[in-house]
């Protein structure tokens, strides 16, 4: 197949390459000679614009790091749309708001072309070893006419559901990392602010829900099935998370996110939930926030 790719950055290059490996014809641009000159090197064709790259492509690909650059890259003067044919399928794999990829989505409707949005859930490591996972999210006949292509690049590929989902599901995946990954350092300050062995700590966290994730554990067994009775309360999860805030104030290490934690809890507490499972925590914030005669949710 004859593939445009633009974005030829840590993610984008090696994923052309693969593209490349599978005997398919690739025809890059980015803004930086380099970066063109490094997708040459691989075998790629060097485009001088976005306009270029779209030229003739079945399939174009961008990868690139705002909204703002991918509708740019796509409409501005010399931008792909100029270029691209009428039946070809853009495939954005770039981690975008979604109501930019939804806009996008429209305006390339109106031009008769087609999109599906399938941000990228692993590294860099996994780009350059084509084990990479895509959240897709398109119509069944779109998803199918990429997936070769996209089978080039990753090892996983999951259909969201429909236009639109692929790119929820990455920015409700990123937040739960990004702010895990915050949680994960307060924790580990505090345990060796309290002089344990911090390789020991990691170890035990690892064979309990704090390091295995609630997902996996505690969620499945209780609040996920609809059942609130108690394997650990929330009044002693509140107990315990207080003890530990006390502690971190003893030893001066402040634990920002575990405050904010600590209020939910007493909200659930004060809501009568003491006494039910932890993972109710789920079942009280569904209820407030999902209430169909209160959520906006479906604007988004």
């Amino acid at each position: 197949m004859h593939i445009g790719f633009i974005g030829l950055g840590t993610m984008g290059l090696p994923m052309a390459h693969n593209i490349l490996q599978q005997g398919h014809q690739v025809t890059g641009y980015d803004m930086s000679s380099e970066a063109r000159a490094k997708h040459l090197a691989n075998g790629g064709v060097d485009a001088s614009s976005a306009a270029e790259a779209a030229a003739g492509a079945q399939i174009l690909i961008t990868m690139l790091p705002t909204g703002d650059i991918v509708r740019s890259a796509l409409f501005d003067t010399g931008g792909a749309a100029e270029r691209l044919p009428a039946n070809a399928l853009v495939i954005d794999m770039s981690t975008i708001h979604p109501m930019e990829s939804d806009a996008i989505r429209e305006d390339l409707d109106a031009r008769g072309i087609r999109m599906v949005d399938a941000p990228v859930g692993r590294t860099s490591v996994q780009a350059e070893s084509g084990t990479s996972l895509f959240m897709v999210g398109g119509t069944a006949t779109d998803l199918e006419h990429g997936r070769a292509i996209l089978e080039c690049m990753g090892d996983v590929i999951v259909d969201c559901g429909g236009p639109g989902l692929g790119i929820r599901m990455k920015i409700v995946n990123n937040l739960m990392s990004t702010v895990l990954n915050v949680l994960t350092a307060e924790v580990l300050t505090l345990a060796e602010g309290l002089r344990l062995d911090r390789d020991l700590a990691i170890e035990v966290m690892s064979e309990t829900p704090a390091g295995r994730g609630h997902m996996s554990t505690t969620y499945p067994a209780r609040v996920l099935k609809g059942d609130l009775s108690p394997a650990f309360m929330i009044d002693l999860a509140k107990k315990d998370l207080d003890i530990a805030l006390q502690l971190s104030a003893a030893v001066d290490i402040p634990l920002p996110l575990a405050h904010v934690a600590e209020q939910t809890y007493e909200t659930a507490r004060a809501e009568g939930r003491g006494h039910q499972d932890w993972s109710a925590i789920y079942a009280m914030l569904r209820e407030k926030y999902l209430n169909p005669k209160t959520t906006e949710s479906s604007k988004f």
